[in-house]
């Protein structure tokens, strides 16, 4: 072997002994490096990996683990959003730097906000530099809109090792106050309605005891069995009301519309013929039935038959119709030519114990409840009740529900003649 082959030969074997040493050199700062990474990234193992391959297979292992975790806090953070999203009160948390951290969508109205919105805006800013130092705090707001509402803020610390944050909770009470309004002005006429009668009961019966006239005690005796009627209205139409409010159509049927109107019209016939007053039933159709409860649609049709007849002078006519319509509801409607109703009142007729004459209300012994009832009845069946009216000529009510079947031509009701 000559000297050259030698040379060569040595060369190669010194150059592949260097690159394996680099090699086995750089496998090893990357096995630190990976050991490093895996450190840092908080990953453990039984045995600390001794070669690459092993290593980058832990650190894949601990990678896709962690990938894991990533996902369910990104899932259970989009839970809580969607959460705090679907309350009805505004929520706003505020980090230690005075910054909002979050925010539901009831809450976002009010920032950024202008007109009475930006009173909220600056009322909850002041709570919450309050809340930042340790001091929960309750505000109530009434804005007057429009439209008007009434809120309350509540506002608390939020303790955390970085510092105190807060939490501001944002709760719209309008409805609730309406209510309370409402019951506070139900227990005021209730009251008021219960009262008058029965003291006027104590009162004639006092009165009636002393009394050795016997034509003079009839006539107390009269007005106490009249008191007595009236108070015995008052209540049986509060059970009504009450039994229908706090329920929906209990006994849902298909109902022919003929037979309801029929029983509604047998109820007052009696009162109408003593005060000469006509039922005229001959505008109502044959067929059509609607899905309902027969009593609650009963109840509906006699108040507006009974409050039509109170509202109209002897010698007039109160006129029944129902015909169904082109969208698939039934107008049942009674309209009357009696004083009509003013303008400004036609918005509260169906308002418990409104009346719009109160002096004839108390000859005609009306609790005003009747409208109130059939309100409650056509909210139940998913229906709307109207009222059309001109002073001095009369007023038309109507009664819309679904119908399940067409009419025919022929009129359905005959009415025995007044007497």
């Amino acid at each position: 072997m000559t000297v050259a082959v030698i040379g060569i030969t040595l060369a190669v074997v010194l150059a592949a002994v260097t690159a394996i040493a680099t090699a086995r050199l750089e496998r090893r700062r990357t096995l630190d490096v990976v050991r490093s990474t895996m450190g840092r990234a908080g990953v453990t193992t039984a045995e600390e990996p001794d070669d690459l391959g092993s290593a980058l297979t832990a650190l894949e292992r601990a990678l896709e683990a962690r990938q894991g975790e990533f996902e369910g806090a990104r899932s259970m953070s989009e839970l809580f959003e969607g959460a705090l999203d679907g309350l009805p009160q505004g929520v706003l948390i505020i980090g230690p730097d005075g910054a909002a951290v979050e925010r539901n969508a009831a809450a976002v109205a009010f920032v950024g906000a202008r007109h009475s919105d930006a009173l909220v805006e600056a009322a909850i800013s002041e709570l919450i530099e309050g809340a930042l130092e340790g001091l929960p705090d309750r505000r109530e707001l009434e804005l007057f809109g429009p439209p008007r509402r009434v809120l309350v803020l509540d506002v608390a610390p939020i303790v955390t090792k970085s510092g105190n944050g807060a939490v501001a909770l944002i709760n719209d009470i309008t409805e609730q106050r309406r209510l309370e309004a409402v019951r506070r002005d139900f227990v005021a006429n209730i009251s008021h309605e219960l009262k008058t009668p029965v003291g006027a009961i104590g009162l004639l019966a006092e009165t009636l005891l002393g009394e050795d006239d016997p034509e003079v005690a009839a006539r107390l005796a009269g007005r106490v069995q009249s008191e007595s009627l009236r108070v015995g209205r008052t209540i049986e139409d509060l059970l009504e009301l009450s039994r229908i409010e706090t329920s929906s159509v209990l006994q849902p049927d298909e109902v022919a519309l003929v037979e309801i109107i029929g029983e509604a019209v047998s109820r007052i016939q009696p009162a109408a013929e003593q005060a000469g007053i006509a039922l005229d039933a001959s505008g109502v159709d044959r067929g059509v039935e609607v899905r309902g409860d027969a009593r609650q649609l009963t109840s509906a049709v006699s108040n507006l038959l009974d409050n039509a007849m109170k509202y109209s002078d002897a010698g007039s006519s109160v006129e029944i119709g129902a015909r169904l319509g082109d969208d698939g509801r039934v107008a049942i409607s009674v309209s009357d030519h009696g004083i009509g109703i003013p303008k400004r009142d036609l918005e509260r007729v169906f308002e418990r114990f409104y009346r719009v004459d109160q002096g004839r209300s108390r000859q005609t012994g009306g609790t005003g409840l009747g409208l109130a009832i059939v309100r409650h009845v056509a909210a139940n069946h998913h229906g709307t009740v109207e009222v059309e009216s001109e002073l001095g000529e009369g007023s038309t009510f109507t009664l819309r529900i679904p119908a399940t079947s067409l009419p025919d031509a022929s009129p359905s009701i005959e009415l025995e003649p007044d007497r």
